[in-house]
C-alpha cells in the first residue's frame, strides 16, 4: 500500500473476450477495452487517468495475458485495485492481478516478447461453445505440411508481406522466437512469440498456412513471401476471433510473484 497523494504506477494483468469491442486501443464512437477499463478506474478512484496497454489487439481478438499500467495518487493496495475494478467492469473483462511498478515503467517498451495463439477448430459440425474463440474449418487440411512450414517464420525477417497493407510502412522487420503448429484433438493451435508484431501479422500467417494446407499455396510461395516482402502480399487474413494474446514477457523482478502465479494456468 502506498501513501495517499503520492504518485504511483500500477500494472494490471487483464483478460478479456474481445467479441464486443472494436479493439483494445481507444477509439472515437466505438467501445474498446481501454475505454472500458479507464471508465472503471474513474468509478473506483475518481481520477481521470490513461491506461497504457502492452499489446494492441484488433476488434474481436481476445487476451488471456494483456498487461496495462496507469498512474494514480490513491494509496490502495494492489489487490484492492483487482477487486475494486472487477466490481465496475463488465463480465467480458477481468483484472486478474495487480502490482506496483516503478514510475518509469513503460508497458510497451519494457516488454521483452509477446506470445499469441491462434485456434482453429477442425471438424464438420459447426461449433456452439467455441464459435467466438476458434476459426471453424472443415474439409481436407494437410496439417503435416503446415507444421513443416511454420518454423520458416522463426528468426529475423521483413514481415511486410504479412502486415495489413495500410500499416506495412516504416520498419517491418521483426524477430519471431517461436512459430509452431500443433494438433490437440479437433483443435489446431499456432503459437507465435516475437519481440513485437505488425498489425494482422499472426492472422495473415495463419491464413497463409491454411492456404498451404488446402493445397492452394506451395511451400516455395510461402518462402517467397518472406524472401521478397511486399506489403499485403499475404492477403489471407484469418478471422480475428481465433486469436488470443496469451502472455507478455518482462524481466521477472518488475512484478514480483503477483503476475507469475496468476498466469500459472494450463495452456
Amino acid at each position: 500500500m502506498g501513501a495517499e497523494g503520492t504518485l504511483r504506477r500500477i500494472a494490471l494483468l487483464l483478460e478479456y473476450e474481445g467479441t464486443a469491442y472494436a479493439g483494445s486501443q481507444l477509439q472515437r464512437n466505438a467501445p474498446t477495452v481501454q475505454q472500458t477499463v479507464e471508465a472503471a478506474l474513474r468509478s473506483l478512484t475518481g481520477e481521470q487517468t490513461r491506461l497504457a496497454l502492452a499489446g494492441r489487439t484488433d476488434a474481436g481478438v481476445h487476451a488471456k495475458g494483456q498487461v496495462g499500467s496507469f498512474l494514480t495518487r490513491k494509496g490502495y493496495a494492489p489487490e484492492t485495485f483487482v477487486h475494486g475494478l472487477n466490481a465496475h467492469l463488465p463480465d467480458d473483462i477481468a483484472v486478474v492481478a495487480a502490482a506496483e511498478v516503478p514510475l518509469g515503467f513503460d508497458v510497451r517498451r519494457h516488454a521483452r516478447r509477446r506470445w499469441y495463439r491462434y485456434t482453429v477448430l477442425l471438424r464438420e459440425a459447426r461449433p456452439a461453445l467455441l464459435r467466438r474463440f476458434a476459426w471453424h474449418l472443415h474439409g481436407p487440411l494437410d496439417l503435416e505440411a503446415m507444421a513443416r512450414a511454420a518454423p520458416l517464420f522463426e528468426g529475423e525477417h521483413d514481415f511486410a508481406s504479412f502486415a495489413r497493407p495500410d500499416r506495412a510502412r516504416g520498419r517491418t522487420v521483426r524477430t519471431v522466437y517461436r512459430c509452431r503448429l500443433q494438433r490437440r484433438g479437433q483443435l489446431v493451435l499456432l503459437d507465435m512469440e516475437a519481440n513485437a508484431f505488425l498489425p494482422q501479422q499472426v492472422r495473415r500467417t495463419v491464413g497463409a498456412l491454411v492456404e498451404l494446407g488446402r493445397g492452394r499455396l506451395s511451400l516455395e510461395e510461402v518462402e517467397a513471401l518472406l524472401r521478397q516482402p511486399r506489403p499485403g502480399a499475404a492477403r489471407w487474413a484469418a478471422p480475428p476471433h481465433g486469436l488470443c494474446l496469451m502472455r507478455v514477457y518482462y524481466d521477472e523482478e518488475i512484478f514480483g510473484h503477483a503476475f507469475a502465479e496468476a498466469q500459472d494456468l494450463p495452456t
